[in-house]
């Protein structure tokens, strides 16, 4: 019998999937429902500062081998959102991890303490989204030395273990990640969406999203987050949430092996519906019994070997 439970800073996930944020991720009904459809954590959909619109509709289309998203960064009143993840803390037997922005450095330090007053597992600081405004005029998480102010001013703001996300729009993801760690960060996150990416309806001669550019998911970019998680690992001795194109076990097992302690899974919800989570785990369980891995920590980092 193989166990394929896991631990992130000594909280036990029952398996390694983790719902990603900003999928199905506003309201602790729906977080409910993943965490009972098999999910080993799930997070919620980031929590800003002010209520945010996002931008007008359509904000999501399908393309080869994933997505394109530009929803925006949508999000309800801070008020809302932590009634919401009060509840999700309350009611949800599997850890529930609170992601977070900000517009600037303070922000995310004043967002990361409120939030915190709920007590989720883990709070995640999103500093990896193209739709946020920066105070630098770039996305936070492509400068080493922002990456750690932010880290640094959440750090001083909680007592929460602090999941700090990454972008993979950047040459050299492995020094962001370092930063992170040296300015107090507790665990990685990598990756958010790839891009920006392109899609135009041909018959209409239009870009088929209203914001015209949008981030990809999905399966086409697995490659590319686990060669981040890949370098991540050998950058840093903190764990990683490896997230990008996992649908199957075998694309856990591969983004494990990398170097991950757990695997985000966000686009394959929509192939797959809810029943995914549980699909993973089966086909993680059947890859582990017929290569004669007994215990998850047995695969994290096997590439590196």
């Amino acid at each position: 019998m193989v166990d394929i439970s896991t631990s992130l800073l000594g909280v036990r996930l029952r398996n390694p999937t983790v719902l990603a944020s900003g999928i199905l991720g506003v309201t602790a009904s729906s977080l409910k429902r993943v965490a009972e459809a098999g999910a080993g954590a799930v997070t919620m959909k980031s929590i800003g500062p002010e209520r945010r619109e996002g931008h007008p509709t359509p904000v999501v289309v399908e393309v080869t081998s994933g997505l394109l998203n530009a929803v925006g960064l949508s999000c309800p009143s801070p008020d809302e959102s932590l009634e919401e993840l009060r509840k999700a803390v309350k009611e949800i037997k599997a850890p529930v991890i609170a992601s977070f922005y900000g517009r600037t450095v303070k922000e995310f330090g004043e967002v990361a303490e409120r939030i915190s007053e709920a007590k989720p597992a883990f709070i995640e600081a999103n500093i990896s989204c193209p739709n946020m405004e920066s105070e630098y005029g770039k996305p936070f998480g492509t400068d080493p030395e922002v990456t750690g102010k932010i880290t640094e001013k959440v750090k001083n703001k909680t007592r929460i273990p602090l999941i700090v996300k990454l972008t993979p729009n950047v040459l050299d993801i492995a020094s962001i990640a370092k930063a992170a760690e040296s300015a107090g960060a507790d665990i990685i996150s990598a990756i958010n969406s790839y891009g920006p990416g392109m899609a135009i309806n041909i018959e209409t001669a239009k870009p088929i999203l209203s914001n015209k550019f949008g981030g990809m998911s999905g399966s086409a970019i697995k490659p590319l987050a686990v060669r981040c998680v890949y370098e991540i690992y050998e950058a840093v001795n903190i764990p990683i949430i490896g997230v990008g194109g996992i649908q199957t076990g075998r694309d856990a097992v591969e983004m494990m092996m990398a170097g991950a302690t757990a695997v985000g899974v966000g686009t394959a919800v929509m192939n797959r519906d809810l029943k995914v989570f549980s699909e993973i785990c089966g086909e993680l369980e059947g890859f582990m019994e017929e290569w004669g891995y007994s215990k998850i920590d047995e695969l994290r980092g096997k590439a590196h070997d």
